[in-house]
C-alpha cells in the first residue's frame, strides 16, 4: 500500500464516509473536517449513515467481501486447485516475499485498521455530539462500534499473530488501538491482544443488552433502518458467538461452551435453511443460508467477485476450483447433503470436467433479502464451538441433521469429525483457514489430489507483518 501505517492515523473523521471516494481523497479537504464532522452527528441518520459506512468498508473486495472469505484465505486453506500456471499460485505456496502477495497482505492490514480508526473515530464522536440520539440508539451505535474494532482486530491477530494453541501466546503479534489518535501502537503479545478483544466485547455485550433483536427476533420492517435484519449488522448475539469464538482461540472452553449455549439457547432466532429453500427453489435458492447467519455484511462486490473468481466460463489459470476428486472426498461424495450439489455445478463450459462454485452466484429475483450477503459467523459454527468445548457428538449432529445427513454415533472422533464439518461448512467464508491455525493442524489435504496431505508449519500459518507496519515513518 502507498500509505504508511503512520499516514493510517492521520485520517480524519471524514474517512467514515468512505462510501463515497477513498480516504485519500478526503485527505484533499481537511480544512473542512470539522465542519462536516459537525454536520454528520447532527442528525439519526447522518450518524446511522456514519455507521453503516464501516459495515459497507469492510464488506469490500479487499476485507470480507473476498480476501476474508472466499479467495485470500480459503486459498491459503488449500481449497481450490490452484496450479502451477495459476494467477494466485504465489498464495497457495505460501510465497509471503512475492510482490502480488505482499501487497495483498498490506492491503488487508491497512484496510482493517483504516475500520477501526473509524469505529474509534465513531465512537469519540458520540461523546462530542452528545443529545443528537437517545440513550438506546447510542446504546445500540456504541455497541456495534465497539464489536466491530474487536473483531478486526481479533481477525488481524487470526491472520498476522502467532500459533496461539502452541505456548506462543506471548509472542508479540499485532496493535490494538482503542483511540482514534495519530500515533502508531506498540505491537503487543498475542494474550494482550486477546485481553482487549474481550474487555471490547464484554462491553459491546452490554451496550446490547437491550438490542430488539433479543425480543424480536430478527425483524424485515421498522421504520429505523438500523432495527431491521440485525443479523446483517453486529447484534446482541452475534457478541455472543463472537465471544464464543475468542475464548475458544484462547483456549477457555469453559467461557466458550457458556457463549455458545446463549446462541444455542435462542436459536430458533436464526432457523436452519429447509430443504424446499435450498434444494426445491431452483431459481432462487437461499445458497448462503442466510436465516442462519448472525453476522454477515451487504457486498456490493459480491456477484463481481464471482464472476472474476468463480464464474465457470473462466480459463483454469484464473479460475477458483477445487479439482472434482478433492470436491467428492471433501463431502464424501454424499449427494445428499445441501452444501453440495446446490453450491457446486457441473455446467461444461469451457470444456470443464469439473464443478464450479455457485454459492455467490446471483438469484434471479433481485429483492431476495439474501442477495449480496456474504456471512461472518453463522450458527453452525456456534455448535462446533459447542461440540469441541463440551466434547459432545450431539451438537455436531444438530448441524448434520439439518444438513441432510444423518447422526454420527456416540463413539466417533470428534475432532476428526469437526474438521470435515469446518471443510464442508465454510466454503467462501474464510473460516477454514482460521480452524486449521487454530488447532495446529500440520497436515491438510492436497487440493491438487484426491487424497494426501501438505505439511504445514508456523511458517506457512503466520502471516509476516505488512511493512507499512515495520516500517510506518
Amino acid at each position: 500500500m502507498k500509505n504508511s501505517f503512520k499516514n493510517i492515523f492521520a485520517i480524519t473523521g471524514l474517512c467514515i464516509l468512505m462510501t463515497c471516494m477513498s480516504c485519500n481523497k478526503w485527505l484533499d479537504v481537511q480544512p473542512e473536517d470539522k465542519f462536516t464532522e459537525k454536520q454528520v452527528f447532527s442528525s439519526v441518520n447522518g450518524i446511522s449513515e456514519a455507521l453503516n459506512s464501516i459495515y459497507l468498508d469492510m464488506a469490500k473486495t479487499k476485507l470480507y467481501g473476498a480476501n476474508l472469505s472466499s479467495t485470500t484465505l480459503d486459498i491459503f486453506a488449500q481449497r481450490y486447485n490452484v496450479m502451477s500456471l495459476h494467477a494466485l499460485e504465489n498464495f497457495q505456496q505460501y510465497k509471503y516475499g512475492e510482490k502480488n502477495v505482499k501487497e495483498e497482505m498490506d492491503l488487508i492490514w491497512t484496510s482493517a485498521y483504516i475500520n477501526v480508526v473509524n469505529a474509534n473515530k465513531f465512537i469519540g464522536n458520540l461523546d462530542t455530539y452528545k443529545g443528537v440520539l437517545d440513550a438506546k440508539t447510542d446504546s445500540l451505535f456504541r455497541g456495534e462500534a465497539y464489536a466491530l474494532r474487536a473483531m478486526l482486530q481479533f481477525d488481524m491477530l487470526r491472520m498476522f499473530g502467532p500459533i496461539y494453541s502452541t505456548a506462543d501466546s506471548t509472542k508479540t503479534a499485532v496493535p490494538y488501538y482503542t483511540e482514534a489518535g495519530t500515533d502508531v501502537g506498540d505491537i503487543l503479545p498475542a494474550n494482550k491482544v486477546i485481553q482487549k478483544v474481550i474487555i471490547d466485547l464484554k462491553k459491546s455485550e452490554s451496550l446490547l443488552a437491550g438490542d430488539p433483536i433479543r425480543t424480536l427476533g430478527v425483524i424485515k420492517a421498522n421504520e429505523n433502518n438500523y432495527l431491521t435484519y440485525r443479523n446483517y449488522r453486529i447484534n446482541y448475539y452475534a457478541v455472543k458467538g463472537l465471544q464464543a469464538r475468542v475464548y475458544l482461540y484462547r483456549g477457555d472452553k469453559v467461557s466458550a461452551l457458556a457463549s455458545a449455549k446463549e446462541v444455542i439457547n435462542n436459536a430458533a432466532k436464526f432457523p436452519w435453511v429447509t430443504a424446499g429453500q435450498i434444494l426445491s427453489d431452483k431459481v432462487n435458492p437461499n445458497r448462503v443460508f442466510s436465516t442462519e447467519i448472525l453476522f454477515g455484511l451487504l457486498s456490493l462486490d459480491l456477484y463481481s467477485n464471482y464472476r472474476d473468481f468463480f464464474a465457470p466460463d473462466l480459463v483454469d489459470r484464473t479460475i477458483l476450483a477445487p479439482s472434482d476428486s478433492r470436491l467428492k472426498a471433501t463431502f464424501e461424495n454424499n449427494e445428499n447433503d445441501y452444501r453440495y450439489n446446490p453450491n457446486w455445478l457441473f455446467t461444461g463450459i469451457g470444456g470443464k470436467s469439473y464443478k464450479t462454485f455457485f454459492k455467490y452466484a446471483d438469484v434471479a429475483d433481485i429483492k431476495k433479502d439474501y442477495r449480496l450477503i456474504v456471512s461472518l459467523l453463522r450458527l453452525s459454527e456456534v455448535y462446533y464451538i459447542a461440540a469441541e468445548s463440551e466434547q459432545n457428538v450431539a451438537y455436531l449432529n444438530t448441524v448434520r441433521n439439518n444438513r441432510g445427513l444423518l447422526d454420527l454415533p456416540v463413539t466417533a472422533n470428534l475432532n476428526t469429525e469437526l474438521q470435515k464439518e469446518y471443510q464442508k461448512e465454510f466454503f467462501g467464508e474464510g473460516q477454514l483457514w482460521f480452524y486449521y491455525k487454530r488447532r495446529n493442524v500440520t497436515a491438510i489435504p492436497n487440493p491438487l489430489a484426491a487424497s494426501g496431505n501438505i505439511t504445514m508449519n508456523a511458517a506457512k500459518y503466520v502471516v509476516p507483518l505488512p511493512l507499512s507496519e515495520l516500517n510506518p515513518r
